[in-house]
């Protein structure tokens, strides 16, 4: 954690409350696909399935991200947050927006609560992004990463934007194709533009960081930068005025050259690391990593068009939004959290104390035992889940929502376990 610049880190009540409810809100999807049951084994296109990508991807990992990008800001543009203010603005903001948006959903109200959620979504979200432009715009360092996290904050913008008129077409009826249409850019910007592409920006810096790795490529991560948003801005072109397969292929190819030139990147870290074992935080990171291939696969194959039943189609199409959304988002979150969140803890109740007394590590903040138990348990969800979904086995599904609740269970221990740490101090031998 050495390389962490600390002077401009934000005070801990800006970021803590967005890993609170964010474990708050993984709890809760995990309690709503437990309690969906059979419905995720129906077409892609349910309210429930729906209500639960919102909560996963809104309450859970974008509020997760939003705290930690708070906190690693100075790490990545070298200066402080613009307003520590603004952010706990948008943080209370986007917390009802999440819940407010994702009932939306699972009560199906598309006219009557909907449009409301969204636009409440929507002005939490142009919030977050102006608070970070505003602070890109103090720095002076313009690297690789923080290029990534600005390209990833505009397709965040164009997500959230898209998926508001989506909302307001529900009431108001002014797009001209249906909303499974404007449903699949929607998904396809916000999971690459926004999640991948923040993801790629701050991996680059942290993953080598804690892997105390040197000397690595750095034009691989301007090959990815480029690849994956000339290839993403094809495809939405594409979409919206083109509808060439040819070109879809062409554009879906350069991002999945792009997102391996990042692989290829943190494969050059792990091959270089001077810290040979990794702790619970880098298990589950390069995990991710890995992960990220399984996705590529699964849409070259949805790009070929190969010739299967709508209702193979429909659960292979449930399995690829899978495997981005837990396959690799959530579990680099869950990994990085055990990096981030104990340090900037262990940061607000020990800086003071450095040097005068024995203090503990970071890592010893949490339990250990618990974080493993929970990565294996991790594991039988990822792999129990897919397999349900794609073999329409409801016996598999319930398996792996009730190992996922259990995850989120221990998760939430862990949490908290960190956040109420109190000190106790230990006095120099």
């Amino acid at each position: 954690m050495n390389g962490l610049k600390t002077n401009n880190a934000p005070h801990s009540s800006v970021v803590v409350p967005h890993f609170i409810f964010g474990a708050i809100s993984f709890f809760i999807v995990a309690v709503m696909l437990v309690l969906s049951g059979a419905g995720l084994l129906e077409v892609y296109f349910n309210t429930k399935l729906i209500a639960i990508t919102h909560m996963a991807i809104l309450g859970w990992a974008t509020m997760i991200i939003f705290g930690a990008l708070y906190q690693l800001i100075p790490v990545v543009f070298e200066t402080a947050l613009f307003s520590e203010k603004l952010a706990k603005i948008t943080f209370w903001m986007t917390a009802f927006s999440a819940v407010f948006l994702s009932y939306s959903f699972w009560v199906a109200s598309f006219s009557m609560l909907l449009p409301y959620a969204s636009v409440c979504m929507f002005v939490s979200l142009l919030l977050f992004v102006i608070n970070v432009l505003l602070s890109y715009r103090k720095s002076e360092i313009k690297n690789w990463s923080s290029k990534f996290v600005i390209a990833a904050i505009i397709w965040l913008l164009a997500t959230e934007l898209l998926g508001t008129l989506i909302a307001l077409n529900f009431k108001f009826n002014f797009l001209t194709e249906t909303h499974i249409h404007y449903l699949k850019i929607h998904a396809t910007i916000g999971l690459i533009g926004w999640f991948l592409l923040l993801i790629i920006g701050v991996g680059s810096t942290l993953v080598p960081m804690f892997l105390i790795s040197h000397q690595l490529n750095h034009n691989k991560l301007k090959a990815s930068f480029y690849l994956i948003n000339v290839g993403l801005l094809g495809i939405a072109i594409n979409w919206f005025l083109v509808n060439s397969s040819i070109l879809l292929g062409i554009c879906w190819l350069m991002v999945a050259i792009g997102v391996l030139f990042f692989v290829s990147f943190i494969y050059d870290s792990y091959k270089k690391r001077m810290r040979k074992k990794l702790d619970i935080g880098m298990r589950y990171s390069m995990l991710a990593v890995a992960s990220v291939l399984l996705p590529i696969v699964i849409s070259s194959v949805l790009i070929l068009g190969v010739d299967v039943e709508y209702e193979l189609l429909s659960r292979i199409i449930v399995f690829y939004g899978f495997s981005i959304l837990f396959g690799f988002i959530t579990t680099l979150i869950l990994g990085q959290t055990y990096k981030t969140l104990p340090f900037i803890i262990w940061l607000e109740k020990y800086k003071k104390l450095v040097g005068k007394t024995k203090t503990p590590l970071p890592r010893e903040l949490y339990s250990e035992k618990i974080a493993s138990i929970q990565f294996y348990l991790y594991l039988g969800f990822i792999i129990t889940m897919p397999i349900g979904i794609l073999l329409n086995n409801l016996l598999l599904v319930k398996a792996g929502s009730i190992a996922l609740l259990v995850v989120a269970i221990l998760y939430n221990i862990n949490i908290l376990k960190i956040i109420l740490h109190k000190v106790i101090p230990i006095e120099n031998e």
